[in-house]
């Protein structure tokens, strides 16, 4: 997990996000006049660093490094646990800040802003809203992605560090057929990518 502070090496001040973001790489440039305070950037393991982020206001970077995959393939790194706690641990970092009640505003992206992303906000909804139902997180996740198709294998273990014992992941279920039935066009594009078991968990 890499850290970064860009612009300024003060410490940060406390804040409580009140804006959420999730996008793609090639959406990153349309933010920067948003006032972005902290960003999770979910890369492949050999993707270059970022330069639009130099022309961002000062905000706090995580990065972390794992493809967007669900079955293992030869050189690349599948989504694992670990990852998944180190995108809890940031948000507890997040809520530890909050306490001067500034404005903040988190910004998630991945290659193209729809799995690993998604996932990773949906992880952190959870996170912060313990007693939320998981079908009103998924709405929650739509409002702010409306293209969302979260990495299973993420959310899994998601479920299973916030003990959630499976809701997390019958929602998703729920929210890949919500999904399809919105676009059917999400069928072809899983295919493609080798994400066929996550077609198969949608419930019609």
């Amino acid at each position: 997990m890499q850290k970064h502070r860009i612009k300024g090496s003060h410490r940060m001040k406390p804040l409580s996000i009140s804006v959420l973001t999730v996008c793609g790489i090639d959406e990153l440039p349309a933010q920067q006049a948003r006032n972005v305070t902290h960003v999770l950037s979910l890369l492949d393991p050999g993707w270059p660093e970022i330069d639009t982020f130099q022309s961002y206001g000062a905000h706090h970077r995580t990065t972390l490094r794992f493809n967007d995959i669900i079955e293992p393939r030869a050189g690349q790194i599948l989504p694992s646990r670990r990852h998944v706690a180190d995108i809890l641990r940031f948000g507890s970092d997040l809520e530890a800040s909050n306490g001067e009640r500034t404005e903040g505003h988190l910004l998630i992206h991945c290659q193209m802003g729809v799995s690993r992303s998604t996932a990773a906000m949906l992880s952190l909804l959870a996170q912060v809203y313990p007693n939320e139902a998981e079908d009103r997180l998924f709405a929650r996740l739509r409002q702010i992605r409306p293209q969302a198709w979260p990495n299973s294998l993420m959310v899994g273990y998601a479920d299973d560090l916030l003990r959630r014992k499976g809701r997390l992941t019958e929602a998703l279920r729920r929210h890949y057929g919500h999904q399809l039935r919105q676009d059917p066009t999400f069928f072809e594009w899983m295919t493609r990518l080798g994400r066929s078991r996550e077609l198969e968990m949608a419930v019609p």
